[in-house]
């Protein structure tokens, strides 16, 4: 029995689809790692990319400060994925201007299905700062 869920399958494919585009990508979400995915951009550097999968679409992007420092961390080029109903925003971390981070009220699941809220710092990221936009 796989424990592969529907959203790693999905990271999967947004992977092949970008390394039909180019890319050399392999996908790491099933690791620990910060990243879901490590490679190659088009144009032949190392990067790590982060994805984001959005159910409802919301104008601004939620970034966790968290995840944002332990890539900033990577000695690469680092980018952050989302994708929602309404498109695709391909983030370029290393020249994103952030604005000061804000505190979410977050849930967060644990083992064995229990649920709790706590505060997330986050930065809120607009459309019109991804280098590269795909609108449905």
């Amino acid at each position: 029995m796989s424990n592969e869920t529907s959203h790693h399958q999905w990271e999967k494919g947004i992977i092949l689809l970008m390394n039909l585009d180019g890319w050399e990508l392999e996908w790491t979400g099933g690791e620990f790692e910060h990243y879901d995915a490590k490679g190659k951009t088009p144009k032949g550097f190392d990067c790590v990319i982060e994805f984001k999968l959005r159910h409802q679409y919301y104008s601004t992007k939620v970034l966790e400060k968290y995840k944002y420092d332990k890539l900033m961390a990577e000695k690469c080029m680092k980018f952050y994925y989302v994708f929602d109903c309404k498109g695709n925003y391909l983030y370029f971390l290393d020249k994103l201007v952030l604005p000061e981070p804000v505190a979410i009220n977050c849930k967060v699941n644990e083992k064995f299905g229990n649920s709790k809220l706590i505060d997330k710092q986050c930065y809120m990221i607009t459309e019109s700062q991804a280098s590269l936009i795909k609108k449905y």
